[in-house]
This record gives C-alpha cells, structure tokens and sequence, in this order.
C-alpha cells in the first residue's frame, strides 16, 4: 500500500509536523511493515506552469518531433513571446497545460535544463513526463494537468509536491492478509492515530451532501449462493464525459500507483484507496433490464475490459444483466457495461463479497487486480453505503452529474438486516499475564476502543464486539494481540527463560554425534541426502523380489515425482551424492550420512485423520503410532576414487573394501564393540567383496565394494565402495572399557599357518584370539604366501602374535603354552596346520 502523507495524515489530529520517517517509525511501533518511505525529490529552478499556444511538426525527422510555443507567462527568456520547446511527445494539443522545466532548472537525478539548439530549432526547456519529475514511471508522454489548474507563469513545484522544503513523501507498507483493512487511507489513518495517540477523523462518516429520497434504486437482486454479503448501486446521470479529474486527484492517485484514466474511474479508484471499498462503475445505457448476482452457468463467457473472452466456472461470481454476465465480481468487469468516452449515465456498485470466491477466481482467471486484493483479505461491508455516497458526490462536484436519490442495498449485510457481530469475553488481566507486564488502568479497553471495539466492562472480564472492518478479532487472544501491539512490543521485557538442570543427552544420542565425529576424524566427510528414492532404485541394486527393502512407505503427494518411495536404505541418497559430485569434477570421495530409514514390516496401518479443534484423544495418538512403520538409525558411508592421493611423496592407494570395512570397524568403536567380519552375498555389494559385520552374533551391517553392474546403472566410477550400520543393533554402555596398560614386557611370536584358501583369514585370526586365552593381547597378519610349496588350494598365513600378563613378567613356557593352544584350536576348526 503506498500512501501519499499528505493524504495519510489528513484526517488525523496530529501535533506539530513529524517527518516521513517518523510517521513509518510509528506504523513500525504498531506492528507494520514498512518497506520504503520514498522522498520525493524537490525541483529547483523555473519549474512553471505552461499552455500549449502553438505547434510546428517538424515532418523532415524519422520520429515524431514538435516545435512548439508555450506561455510560460513572464518566466520565458523573452516575458512578451512564448517559449520555443522542442518535444518528441504527441499526448497533448493546443490549449493544453503543461510542466515546463525552463533553463536552470534540475530535475531529478541530477538532470540539469539548458537552452540548446537540436532539430534546427533553439529549444527554450523541455516540457516533463512524470518519471521526469519524478512522480512515477510513466514516459508514454508528458504530463498533461486538467484546464483552469493554475495560470501560465505559475510555479510549478508546489503544485505538483515538489517544492523546497516541502516536498511530497510517500509511504510504502507492507500490509499482513489479516488486516485488509488497512489497504486503505483509512484503515492506515486510523493506525496512524492509534501510533500517536491522537483524534481520528474517519472519512466514512463525512456526510457526503447527496440526495436520498428513500425509493429503491436500480432494481438488483441478490441469489443467496452467490456469496455476495451486500450490494450497494446508485445512479448518477447528466455527467460530462469530457470533465477532467482534479489535479490533487490526479496527483494522489500517481503517488499510489495507479494511472488515471477518466473522471468516472478515477473517482473509483479513488474512493478505493481513500475508504479501501472496491468499486465500480458501469454504462447504465448499456445495461440491458435488471442487475442480478449469482453463479455463473455451465459454458457462460465474460469478455472482460481489458477484451479477453474469459470462459466461466460454476464457482464464480458473476453480475448479470438481460443479455449475460456483465462483470466478474470483485474481479474485473466486463466489456459489454465499460464507462466509455462518450458515457454520461452511470451505475455505481459497492459491493462485498465473498474472499474465497474471489480470491479462487482472480487466480483461476489469471486477474491479480487491487479490488480482488483487497476483497480476498475482507472489505468492511458497512462502508458501502458511505463509498457510492463519496463517489457520487465526485462526480456532482467535478462532472457536474445529478444524483440519483434512490439507494440499491440489498443482501445479507444490507442497512437494517445485518446480523449482529459475536461478542467476545475477555478476563481483564489477559493481556497482563500473557506479556508478562502489570499494564496502567484502564489500558486494555482504552486500546480496544480505540481499535473500533464497543467494550462493555463487568467485574474482571470485559465484553468485546469487533467493529465490521476487523473480521481477524473472533478470540480473546485477538484481542490481546491488540492491546499489546498498542501499547508497544517494545515495553515487554525479554526474559530468558530459566531451565532446571537435566540429565542431558542419552547416552545413545552421545554415541550417536560421536559416531559423526569419528567417521569425520577419519577423512569422511558427512552429508544430507534426501530421505525418499526412486522405486528404480531398487531393481538397479538387483535386490531379489522377495527382499524386505523392497517394502517401502509410499507418499501421498512426494516433492519429486521421482522419488516417491521413503528410504528404506541410506545407499540411494548416499550414491546420488556420488554422481552430483563426480559430475562436477570431484573423483576422490569419502561421504557419509547418520539418518533413519524406515523400514515398514508388511502392510502399514492406515492412518486415522485427526481434527485441529483439540488434543488427540489417547486412542488417536495410539493409532497414529501405530500406523508409523519401524525407523531404525542407521549411518551408511561410500569411498570412491583415491584414498590416499599420490604425489612427489608416493604413488598413493585407491580405496577398497577394506576402506570401507574400517569404516564399520571405527562406528564400531565408538561403541565399544569390535565387529567380526565374514563373506557373505548381499546386494548391491559384489558377492566376492561383500562382508557380513557382526556383534556379539547380532548381524549390524555391510560393507564392501558395489557390483560392477550396479555401478554401471547407476553411472557410478568403478570401483566404489560402501558401507552401512544399524546403529540400533549396536550395544550402548553407560562406560566403555577403559584399555589397561600393563607394566610387565610383552612376549612376541610369529607363527605361520596354512589353510585352506576359502577359509577367511579373520577366522583363523579370531580362532588363535579364542584359543590362547587371556594372555593374547594382540594378533595381526603381516603376511600372506600362495606357491607350489604350501600346495594346490592352500595358502599360508603369517600372524605376529603380542602375549603379556597383567600380574607378572610371563615365562618362555607360558608364552609356548599359550601359542601352541591358539594353533590347535585354528587347526580344529579350520584345518590349519603350522608351516614347516
């Protein structure tokens, strides 16, 4: 909403002469927006008003050109001779007004004005298009003011808000959808003065002066489904067409933002901004019998005024004469009634409708206007009558038009029908104790008056009926709002509030921001993939039909269409961050995501729907719960391209699956817990790189590298590798085991063993763990021998075995004795035998 101040402050009692910028301070002190106070920039120099006396069109030129004489009264360089101007605008003939910026003059930007020669001709000044003097944008032509607005010679700065010192503002203020109110002079006077404290004039009361003889008006009728709330006509005839608008109407209405056009539409527009009552004016002779107001009909067609031919829906709202729809209601009106040139008889409609209708319909046509703005935010229906009366006062005053004296007011909310506004009970202490603040006296029913409230006080409640143009206030803590706003946000204290001590993060949350940390430290870095895939997904990963990540949760109305599967696995979102990342040239990756999938275990319960107008009942709450599928934490992780880069230092190494296996093993860590690692088939992982992790014989997860297949359908480089945990399978100590360092010397041993080469070699080190007991504190293979010498379908394997006892320093004996039961135990189960 832009609001001239001038207009803004004239019907508020204000002390003194505060600035723009305190006037958008004070808007900002009651709970608006103000987006910009645009200063107008004042005029220096013979800025004058001219008359047109002359006009050579100087045809020898490609475009238009006009030398033209202009009586800038004794201004001119000459006081007995017209100015010569030079001017390439057509918009205006002889006997025209116009702004002449005569030599010396600066325009806004800096635009300095000087005699110069062009065209052949010595152009004396240029005459001014409004973005020239800065009062919009407009350059189709120059600004032409209505006859008799000021003599030739007169200064023009003045009257155009342009002067010196005193130079026109303009306010622009963002208005919430709850408060259409203040779409208007109105509504933003009335805020304005609640800012100050100061009297409020409302311009709606102002007796208009127009005759009203108590007979019906032009015969309208209301159909009760149309949504229309009330619908106010009267008639004006005998206007002159050719009448100009006033140039303070003029002027106010460019500040707005809004193009003249007519005298008959510029009263429209402008009573709209004034009261915020849309309005419109129709051809009264080109209305055929009866107005009526209702739905429109299956394959009815409007051509509306700006002659598009618009086919109609059943759920707009359409006003009708004896040929059809005239005009869409709140929206634009039609072609067939447009005030014209020559019109001389007009019907003039205050209505107000309903806001969701209209709001559905300037969307459904593609209709954005500032009447269907203000209509979906809701239009004060008391105003309507006050809103014909002020435009055809106008209208008698400026275009001599005689005024009808009968009144149309029909529908719901008609003068004398209306239905009484609820009445609101408020504890007076509300707005106290929900700011936290021991207000003076008497201030919540003082601001609720001011507001517009009827307040009613009994005991400690008040009784509260909203005024018809704020529809928003149906609660007390409407109300509340109210006061607090009134009475400034600014004197509410802000008070921390104070906590008592808990117990802090669970020690599963601590494991879990530590798992984080860990995968970090180790090089990975983490990252937020989306939580839906594609169902494609799934047959790229070559999972078997009967596979339960194939059970997905689908959704109802997904973000992508694509991905309309919640994630029963973190390796879809994991890998589409692979592809996005190598696309952009980024080949050495190691990322990895903490997140939930959720895992459904057959056909999820249906949902119940659960109303908003209170808490769920126990039952509802239950079967919501239940209807939730299983969402086990998981952290999955991929490594592709080099893990270890290669530079003058070395060649550097790709990464593996065993990369990917120490990534389990570090989340492992975290916990406590060290996963034993065996084969196993499991897709999307390579059948001959895939490792089961297991703990305490609870299966947590994979890891290994991707089959080549996989890779290639999802366009992934060779090679990658991924991992991924069920961190809810993983055990959580309250205190992990602390390592206890012994004093005594370590005993060290090598031993080689051949076995058979499908035997994992985790098992053969886990069985040498088991069979030597406590005194074995560490195995580690550090060499691994395929030949003729261990024979055909053998392979030998080299462990460094690190004995200690915690108590004493161990004997030779004991060490031998220790090393020669781990060997049995792996040749038992495994069928190792010590190399010769």
């Amino acid at each position: 909403m832009r609001a001239p101040v001038s207009w803004l402050t004239e019907h508020v009692g204000l002390s003194g002469h505060p600035s723009a910028e305190d006037l958008a301070e004070a808007l900002i002190r009651v709970g608006f927006e103000v987006e910009d106070v645009e200063q107008l920039e004042a005029v220096p120099g013979p800025l004058v008003v001219g008359k047109v006396l002359e006009i050579e069109e100087l045809t020898e030129f490609k475009k238009p050109i006009r030398f033209c004489r202009v009586d800038v009264g004794t201004r001119g360089r000459d006081p007995e001779q017209p100015q010569g101007i030079v001017c390439g605008a057509t918009n205006f003939a002889v006997g025209d007004l116009v702004v002449a910026a005569l030599p010396g003059t600066t325009l806004p930007g800096d635009f300095a004005i000087a005699a110069r020669k062009t065209y052949g001709r010595v152009s004396d000044g240029m005459l001014c298009a409004l973005d020239e003097l800065g009062l919009g944008d407009d350059h189709a032509g120059i600004l032409v003011l209505p006859p008799d607005t000021a003599e030739p010679g007169t200064d023009a700065a003045p009257l155009l808000g342009l002067a010196d010192g005193s130079a026109e503002a303009v306010l622009d203020v963002a208005v919430n959808p709850d408060r259409g109110y203040a779409l208007s002079i109105r509504g933003m006077g009335r805020e304005l003065a609640n800012a100050y404290d100061a009297p409020f004039g409302d311009p709606a009361a102002i007796d208009q002066g127009v005759p009203t003889s108590g007979e019906a008006g032009y015969p309208v009728t209301v159909e009760p489904a149309s949504g229309c709330r009330r619908f106010v006509a009267r008639r004006v005839t005998g206007l002159d067409p050719t009448a100009p608008s006033p140039w303070w109407m003029t002027r106010r209405l460019l500040l707005a933002g809004i193009r003249p056009i007519s005298l008959a539409v510029d009263v429209t527009n402008y009573v709209m901004l004034e009261l915020g009552q849309p309005m419109h004016a129709y051809d009264a002779a080109r209305i055929r019998g009866d107005v009526v107001v209702r739905r429109a009909r299956a394959d009815e067609k409007l051509t509306t005024l700006d002659d598009v031919s618009r086919a109609l829906d059943p759920d707009d709202v359409v006003v009708c004469d004896a040929s059809g729809p005239i005009g869409l209601a709140g929206v634009m009106g039609g072609a067939s009634t447009e005030v014209t040139p020559s019109t001389t008889d007009v019907l003039l409609e205050a209505a107000t409708w309903d806001p969701a209708s209209v709001a559905r319909a300037a969307r459904r046509h593609k209709l954005p206007s500032e009447a269907a703005r203000r209509f979906e935010r809701a239009v004060d229906p008391a105003v309507a009558r006050a809103a014909t009366d002020r435009a055809a006062a106008l209208l008698a005053h400026h275009g001599g038009a005689t005024v009808d004296g009968g009144v149309t007011d029909v529908g719901p909310f008609a003068e004398g029908t209306e239905e009484p506004t609820p009445t609101i009970t408020m504890p007076l202490d509300l707005p106290d104790r929900v700011a936290g603040v021991t207000y003076p006296r008497g201030a919540s029913v003082r601001r609720l008056v001011q507001v517009g409230c009827a307040v009613e006080v009994g005991g400690d409640g008040v009784s509260v009926v909203p005024p018809t143009w704020r529809p928003d206030l149906t609660r007390p803590a409407d109300l509340v709002e109210e006061v607090l706003r009134l009475e400034g946000y600014d004197v509410i204290p802000s008070v921390l509030p104070e906590f008592a001590g808990g117990t802090g993060l669970t020690m599963a949350q601590r494991r879990r921001r530590q798992v984080s940390h860990a995968l970090a430290d180790a090089g990975y870095q983490e990252v937020l993939p989306s939580p839906f895939m594609a169902p494609t997904v799934l047959d790229a990963f070559g999972l078997d039909a009967d596979d339960p990540r194939r059970t997905a949760v689908r959704l109802a109305n997904p973000l992508d269409a694509d991905r309309s599967l919640m994630a029963t696995t973190l390796l879809p979102g994991l890998l589409d961050a692979v592809v996005r990342n190598v696309s952009r040239g980024l080949r050495d990756l190691a990322l990895f995501h903490v997140g939930q999938v959720a895992r459904p275990d057959g056909t999820p319960a249906a949902a119940p729907v659960v109303g908003t107008a209170g808490r769920p009942t126990d039952a509802e709450i239950a079967a919501l719960l239940e209807a939730l599928p299983a969402q086990p934490l998981r952290v999955g992780a991929v490594l592709t391209g080099a893990w270890e880069p290669k530079g003058w230092w070395g060649e550097g190494r790709p990464a593996t699956w065993a990369d990917a296996i120490d990534a389990a093993r570090t989340v492992a860590a975290v916990y406590g817990a060290t996963p034993s690692v065996s084969n196993d088939r499991h897709a999307p992982w390579h059948p001959g790189r895939c490792a089961a992790l297991h703990v305490d014989g609870v299966l947590v997860g994979h890891a290994g590298e991707l089959h080549p297949k996989v890779l290639e359908t999802l366009g992934l480089p060779p090679r990658t590798c991924a991992m991924e945990l069920e961190l809810d399978r993983l055990p959580v100590h309250e205190v992990l085991a602390r390592p206890e360092v012994s004093a005594f010397p370590p005993v060290l041993l090598d031993v080689a063993l051949v076995a058979p080469v499908d035997v994992p070699t985790a098992a053969i080190g886990a069985a040498l763990v088991e069979g030597g007991g406590e005194l074995i504190e560490d195995v580690r293979l550090f060499d691994v021998y395929s030949g003729a010498q261990v024979g055909e379908g053998r392979r030998s394997l080299a462990f460094a075995l690190r004995l200690r006892a915690p108590d004493r320093t161990l004997t030779l004996e004991e060490a031998g004795a220790a090393r020669d039961a781990a060997i049995a135990l792996a040749g038992e189960r495994h069928g190792a035998t010590l190399r010769a």
